[in-house]
């Protein structure tokens, strides 16, 4: 039943893409409402600063708008385009400020049944995570919050940073190794 929504929901996408590609504003903007709460999240984890990621999924859904007329339906989710054009900007910015990729504070949602006390465990929890992720290289960073903060298949990652889905894997391997060593215990289940 759910594989069936999930197609259903997929062929809704390819036909507001296929408009979109055709110059339809309002196809476009229907795909913006689907997808701009992820691209911020994933800009927001990864510049840490609201401002920033608001500007730069700005930019994102901007650049795509130009370019969709040369966008080509490949059986990749269109999702996947969309965040390789957010990693390109990521880069960009990065590179305009010479700084390193940091993941900053996030802010987690939670469900109002959760008492102070869970959530200021949850919050520790997050943030000594935060601390440890950024202290691994930056295609590691990058992998990790690909996969378990976008909750990305190894497929799509590998389309968006252009590599190997062998080699994310063995990134995202590396990681986890890294990340044990930092944290001193199974870190896959705190992500």
């Amino acid at each position: 039943m759910r594989e069936k929504a999930a197609l259903a929901q997929d062929a809704e996408i390819v036909i507001l893409v296929e408009k979109s590609i055709a110059g339809d504003a309002e196809s476009f903007g229907q795909l913006y409402d689907l997808y701009i709460d992820r691209i911020y999240r994933h800009l927001y984890y990864r510049v840490g600063n609201a401002d920033v990621a608001e500007d730069l999924a700005a930019q994102v859904f901007l650049n795509a708008w130009r370019a969709v007329g040369r966008y080509r339906l490949t059986g990749r989710p269109f999702i996947v385009w969309l965040l390789s054009i957010a990693h390109n900007l990521l880069v960009d910015y990065y590179r305009a400020k010479r700084e390193s990729t940091s993941i900053d504070d996030v802010i987690i949602p939670s469900s109002d049944a959760d008492d102070p006390v869970s959530l200021a465990e949850k919050s520790f929890a997050s943030a000594v995570m935060r601390q440890a992720i950024r202290k691994l290289k930056r295609d590691q960073q990058v992998v990790v919050v690909m996969r378990y903060i976008d909750g990305m298949e190894y497929p799509e990652i590998a389309a968006v940073l252009s590599k190997s889905e062998g080699a994310v894997r063995v990134i995202l391997h590396r990681a986890l190794v890294a990340l044990r060593g930092i944290m001193g215990k199974d870190v896959e289940g705190l992500l």
